[in-house]
C-alpha cells in the first residue's frame, strides 16, 4: 500500500467514526430533550418531574461537552500525525538521545502521553467544575484535584515508565516474535493491578474504613454465606469527598478480593436495598463476568499485537501518518492512536455484551434476594445521579453498558411476579 492511500484511508475512517459520534450526541440530545416534559409512566409515581428535567440536562450539558471533545480530539490526532506533530517530537529527543534507542523511544512516548494529558486537562477541569457542580454533584475542591493529578503522575512515573522501557526492550532484543513476549507482559501487568490495586493503588487517593453499621454487616455476611462467597472484607469508602454520586463494586481477586460501597450509596439506601445490589454484584462474580471480559480483552489485545507486528517494518504505515521512519515507540503510539478509529463501529458489540451481563446479574440478584428491593435502589441511583430515563436507542446501543432504565426495571418487575 503507498503512504497516499494509507493516509488518505486514515482520513476517511477518521472523518466517518467523527461524524457518526456527533450524529449518535445530536441523536441523543434530541431524543431526551423531546422527552423532557414529561417522566415516563414506569416512575411517575417515585421520580418528579423536576429531577427529571435536571437528569434530562444533565445529559444534554454531557453529551455538548463530548462533542466538543471529540472535535477537538479529532483535530489534534490529525496534527500529530498527518501535521508532523509526532515527528517533530521524534526530531526534538533525537537532539538528546540516540534516535531509535531505548532511551530516545521512552522519552517519545512520555513526552506524548504527557501533551495529551495537557490537552485533555481544560475539558476535565470543565466537566468537574463547571457542569458536575452546576447539577450539585461536584465536592471536588481545587487543591485535592491538583492532589489527584499529581498521584496518577506518581503511579504513571513508577508503574508506567518501567512498563514502557521493558515493551521497548523486548521489541528490540527479542526478534519477530516480540509481540507474543510483549503480550505475555501486558497481560501479566494487567493482573498484577488487579491484584495490588485494592491494598496499594485506591488508598492513595481514597480512604477504606470496615463497614460499622452490624445490621447491615450481618445481613451482608448472610448474603454471602447463602451466595458462597468469601471476601476479605467489607469496606466503605469516602467517595462523598470528590462526589455526591454512589457507587458499590468488587475489587481485587483470589484472598484480595474486597467489597467497597461508597459512602453516599450507604446513606441513600435502606438495608434491604444495599442487600439487593450486593446480589447484583455478586451475579458478576458468580457468572464470572469479570475474567470472561479479561479474556476477551486478552484475547483482543494478543490479535493487535499480531497487526502491529505485521506492520511494524512497513514504510508505509510511518510515512502515510506522518513519521518519516520506522521504530519501535513511533509504531506503539501510532498504532495506539489509530485503532480506536478504525474500531469504532465494533462499539456496539462490547455494549451488547456488557448489557447481557447485567441482565445475568439482575436475575441473579432476584434469585437470592428481593427483586423489588434492587428496583427501589435503582430507582434511588437512577434520580441521585441523574441518569436519564428516556435515552435514544441507537445512541444507547453504541455506547450503554447498562440496559435503559424502563427495560431494567420491566425485567425485575416481572421476575417479582
Amino acid at each position: 500500500m503507498s503512504p497516499t492511500v494509507f493516509g488518505m484511508v486514515f482520513l476517511c475512517a477518521l472523518a466517518l467514526a467523527s461524524a457518526t459520534r456527533l450524529w449518535l450526541a445530536w441523536r441523543q440530545v434530541r431524543h431526551v430533550l423531546a422527552h423532557r416534559g414529561q417522566v415516563p409512566p414506569a416512575f411517575a409515581q417515585v421520580i418528579s418531574l423536576a429531577a427529571h428535567q435536571k437528569a434530562a440536562d444533565y445529559t444534554i450539558a454531557k453529551n455538548r461537552l463530548g462533542a466538543v471533545e471529540l472535535v477537538v480530539g479529532a483535530l489534534v490526532l490529525v496534527a500529530l500525525t498527518l501535521g508532523g506533530g509526532l515527528q517533530a517530537l521524534l526530531d526534538l529527543w533525537a537532539r538528546v538521545f540516540t534516535p531509535g534507542g531505548l532511551w530516545h523511544g521512552t522519552a517519545f512516548i512520555a513526552s506524548v502521553v504527557l501533551l495529551l494529558s495537557v490537552i485533555e486537562l481544560p475539558a476535565t477541569v470543565y466537566r468537574t467544575f463547571v457542569i458536575e457542580a452546576r447539577f450539585g454533584f461536584n465536592r471536588m475542591t481545587p487543591g485535592l484535584f491538583a492532589a489527584d493529578l499529581a498521584r496518577h503522575a506518581l503511579i504513571a512515573i513508577v508503574l508506567g515508565l518501567p512498563l514502557v522501557v521493558l515493551v521497548l526492550w523486548l521489541m528490540d532484543r527479542v526478534g519477530s516474535g516480540w509481540w507474543l513476549a510483549v503480550w505475555a507482559v501486558w497481560a501479566g501487568f494487567n493482573l498484577l493491578m488487579l491484584l495490588i490495586y485494592p491494598t496499594f493503588i485506591a488508598p492513595l487517593f481514597n480512604s477504606f474504613k470496615p463497614l460499622s453499621d452490624a445490621e447491615l454487616a450481618a445481613r451482608i455476611e448472610a448474603l454471602l454465606a447463602r451466595c458462597g462467597f468469601t471476601a476479605k472484607g467489607l469496606f466503605v469508602m469516602d467517595g462523598s469527598k470528590r462526589s455526591s454520586h454512589g457507587n458499590a463494586y468488587f475489587t481485587g481477586f483470589g484472598a484480595a478480593k474486597r467489597i467497597v460501597f461508597f459512602d453516599t450509596l450507604l446513606s441513600r439506601l435502606a438495608p434491604a436495598e444495599v442487600e439487593a445490589v450486593l446480589a447484583h454484584e455478586l451475579g458478576h462474580y458468580r457468572r464470572h463476568h469479570v475474567w470472561k471480559r479479561v479474556a476477551l480483552l486478552f484475547a483482543f489485545s494478543l490479535g493487535l499485537l499480531w497487526l502491529l507486528g505485521q506492520l511494524i517494518e512497513a514504510p508505509w504505515f510511518y510515512t502515510g501518518l506522518g513519521v518519516a521512519r520506522p521504530g519501535a515507540a513511533p509504531a506503539l503510539v501510532l498504532f495506539v492512536m489509530v485503532v480506536p478509529v478504525f474500531s469504532f463501529f465494533l462499539q456496539p458489540l462490547a455494549s451488547l455484551l456488557s448489557r447481557r451481563h447485567e441482565f445475568e446479574a439482575d436475575a441473579y440478584a432476584a434469585a437470592n434476594a428481593n427483586p423489588r428491593d434492587l428496583v427501589a435502589a435503582l430507582v434511588k441511583l437512577y434520580k441521585d445521579n441523574a441518569a436519564t430515563l428516556t435515552p435514544d436507542p441507537v445512541h444507547s446501543a453504541f455506547y450503554d453498558s447498562h440496559p435503559p432504565a424502563a427495560t431494567r426495571v420491566a425485567r425485575l418487575l416481572a421476575t417479582a411476579g
